[in-house]
């Protein structure tokens, strides 16, 4: 089991949060129900619903969290709860009341992505003076560099993804649906640990040419080449790995070649991993590997994407991003081509940045899986 997270480490997200806003140019943060609200102080509300709920954050002031006179019990029990002053207000009354004392009337704040238009449009009618800015746009990297807890927790749900991957290995894939597959590595994810199942893509001959196929009622047939892309939550934390596998040990030579090339690709790219090294240089290393083997207009995607809390987050490594990395940083690697009615092959891996380069949270080998 993962050591918990104490208060102490909210208290310090918390203040690393306000001065980060600060360097920014900002005048704090506001931040609605959702990851960067469990990232900060650890309550995740029983559901979100019309009610305002917020957690306001300036440097040199002390955080205070709003909620709804209904559910301040629960936000009590929240961990970092103790780091803050709790404030409700009461149905009936105006929310945007209680949260006004606490914003400069000449402010700029950065906002949640997901917070509520309905919220953020009542605290600028309430502060017609305040300017406002997504979150991700003005601190892109709040959730980005991991610490040693948080990596031990993505390393546990790798492992525990891989645990999955080699057990789907051992099941019948010719003459069941997709749906089928899906369903048995949905389960041996909650075995190995998982509390949630965000996905499982079974995209098997044609369908292995959509990156985000949904597993559906195509039955799969000997002679298959299918791409397993799958992973979830464990301990609160995002698990993401893709495979490749073909259904009988009779490989055409293309597919053959087409896999190869991804894993030389997705390969280079690991090896690219360094601290200084821009995340567009890994998208770019990839993307001339697969270029130079023919198939460049068949890569169609990013080569990867942040993970932690959700499974999409900051730093993304594609064009255009020229953020350096830097120890801590978790991300996929994941290379694909995908030829149009004909299948699809990609490779992923979750990788963390070290002072010495690149470290995997997925072992599963990189080879062409052979299945019945």
């Amino acid at each position: 089991m993962p050591r918990p997270f104490t208060t102490e480490d909210y208290s310090a997200r918390l203040a690393r949060a306000a001065a980060d806003a600060s360097a920014a140019g900002l005048t704090g943060l506001v931040v609605a129900p959702g990851p960067d609200l469990v990232h900060l102080s650890g309550y995740r509300p029983t559901a979100v619903t019309e009610r305002l709920t917020a957690l306001v954050l300036s440097a040199g002031r002390e955080p205070a969290l709003i909620v709804p006179r209904l559910e301040r019990p629960d936000a009590e029990k929240a961990v970092g709860a103790p780091a803050l002053r709790l404030l409700d207000w009461s149905d009936g009354e105006d929310p945007y009341a209680t949260a006004v004392p606490l914003l400069d009337p000449a402010g700029r704040y950065g906002v949640s992505d997901n917070a509520w238009a309905m919220h953020l449009l009542g605290l600028q009618a309430a502060l017609p003076g305040t300017g406002w800015t997504a979150l991700t746009e003005a601190l892109p990297m709040l959730r980005a560099v991991k610490d040693a807890d948080e990596l031990d927790r993505l390393a546990a749900a790798g492992s525990a993804a891989d645990a999955a991957y080699r057990g789907i290995l051992e099941v019948r894939f010719a003459g069941r649906r997709e749906t089928d597959v899906a369903a048995d590595l949905s389960a041996l994810l909650v075995r190995y640990g998982h509390s949630q199942v965000d996905f499982t893509v079974v995209g098997s001959g044609p369908n292995g040419a959509n990156p985000h196929h949904e597993a559906g009622d195509r039955v799969i047939r000997p002679g298959d080449t299918v791409v397993l892309d799958f992973g979830g939550l464990k301990d609160g934390y995002g698990s993401d790995t893709t495979r490749t596998v073909h259904v009988g040990a009779d490989v055409p030579a293309e597919v053959r070649k087409v896999h190869d090339v991804v894993r030389e690709a997705q390969q280079t790219a690991f090896e690219a991993v360094r601290p200084g090294v821009s995340c567009q240089e890994i998208d770019r290393i990839a993307r001339r590997v697969i270029a130079g083997a023919g198939y460049g207009e068949y890569f169609i995607h990013r080569t990867g994407h942040g993970i932690g809390i959700t499974t999409h987050e900051p730093p993304y490594l594609v064009e255009g991003e020229e953020r350096p990395l830097v120890p801590g940083m978790c991300f996929s690697i994941e290379p694909g081509i995908y030829l149009p009615g004909r299948f699809g092959v990609r490779i992923e891996d979750i990788v963390t940045v070290t002072e010495q380069g690149g470290r995997r949270f997925n072992n599963t080998p990189h080879e062409l899986g052979i299945v019945a």
